[in-house]
């Protein structure tokens, strides 16, 4: 089969590679469909991420497709529509995973909309609900709304009935946002924003800020927060890491909580099953959809590391295996 594998790290992906390689076994193998590039796919090909698999290993976090075998009790059959993922392994013609790593996609959710969802929405639902506590009527500033995970968390938000201010920092992505991201208003988390923010809020300021971006945002968005409220820390996309002094939020009133969602549910295993349940319902009911800003077969998946590198996407990148389609056929036996 087909897969994208590091074999060596490296800040300009020269150690990945498309290769052939022998199928994967495992309980239960899926014939990939769909998977979806996540900010951490790219990391690990630099080193730069806290999980270090082994090399080499195949790139990709997350995926849908069929189950083609499955060990008998495992409560998957061949021919099941699935999604789920591991911390590696998903960019390939075939990823073999225990059942606990799998749930059925839910209905009326393409293979590629199932692959876009569970990290990205995962994140967001840990953030805002497990550890923001968001309640309808809040206000929410989301930061790096048109990546993956910050536009989930304004679906999520938006879906959970708060008041969401996404922010970007590219100028040019704002007329977009502003028809994609649900959000009630779209500013530029440039500089001294938080007089827009204060504007927007009539003073009050923000019950939660998601920030995955750091940086200089994270320093401006400690003057964002309303008392009360709190700085959820999802990541460090701008590259620095940034610092605070602890009187601020003292003083201020606020928290600062630090968001590791997958660690979350690897801790508390049964809240990550009624997260998951919830997302489904969620999605189900039409209520939340990831937006997919474009789908590249597999033998293109430089090209879409390279656009989540520069920043170029709103939403998430999707790799198809190719000679694969949505509408699909039976599973035949795996090649």
């Amino acid at each position: 089969m087909k897969a994208v594998t590091v074999r060596k790290l490296s800040p300009d992906l020269s150690g990945v590679q498309l290769a052939e390689m022998a199928r994967p076994s495992g309980e239960v193998l899926v014939r990939v469909r769909a998977a979806s590039l996540n900010y951490p796919d790219l990391l690990m090909t630099r080193g730069d991420y806290q999980f270090k698999p082994d090399l080499p290993f195949v790139s990709g976090l997350e995926m849908a497709g069929e189950v083609v075998e499955a060990d008998p009790g495992c409560g998957f059959a061949a021919g099941d529509r699935v999604m789920g993922g591991a911390k590696a392994g998903a960019f390939a013609e075939y990823v073999a995973l225990p059942p606990s790593s799998l749930r059925a996609i839910p209905a009326g959710l393409s293979f590629a909309q199932a692959a876009a969802m569970g990290a990205a929405y995962h994140t967001a639902y840990v953030a805002l609900v497990e550890l923001g506590g968001l309640i309808a009527g809040q206000t929410v500033l989301v930061h790096g709304a048109s990546g993956g995970v910050g536009l989930a968390a304004c679906d999520l938000a938006q879906a959970l009935g708060a008041r969401v201010i996404a922010a970007t920092h590219s100028e040019s992505k704002i007329e977009t946002l502003r028809d994609i991201a649900r959000a009630d208003a779209v500013i530029l988390n440039t500089g001294r924003f938080r007089d827009d923010v204060s504007a927007l809020t009539g003073g009050r300021l923000c019950d939660l800020v998601f920030d995955p971006v750091g940086g200089d945002v994270f320093d401006e968005s400690t003057r964002c927060v309303a008392f009360g409220g709190k700085l959820l820390v999802v990541g460090f996309v701008a590259g620095r890491i940034p610092e605070i002094a602890v009187n601020i939020p003292l003083i201020k009133g606020f928290s600062v909580v630090g968001v590791r969602a997958g660690e979350y549910a690897r801790r508390f295993p049964e809240r990550g099953e009624r997260i998951a349940a919830e997302i489904d319902r969620l999605a189900r009911s039409s209520k939340i959809r990831p937006h997919i800003d474009r789908v590249l077969s597999l033998d293109r998946w430089r090209e879409a590391f390279i656009a989540m590198e520069r920043g170029e996407i709103i939403g998430k990148i999707v790799l198809e295996p190719s000679g694969t389609t949505e509408k699909g056929g039976p599973v035949g036996p795996p090649s």
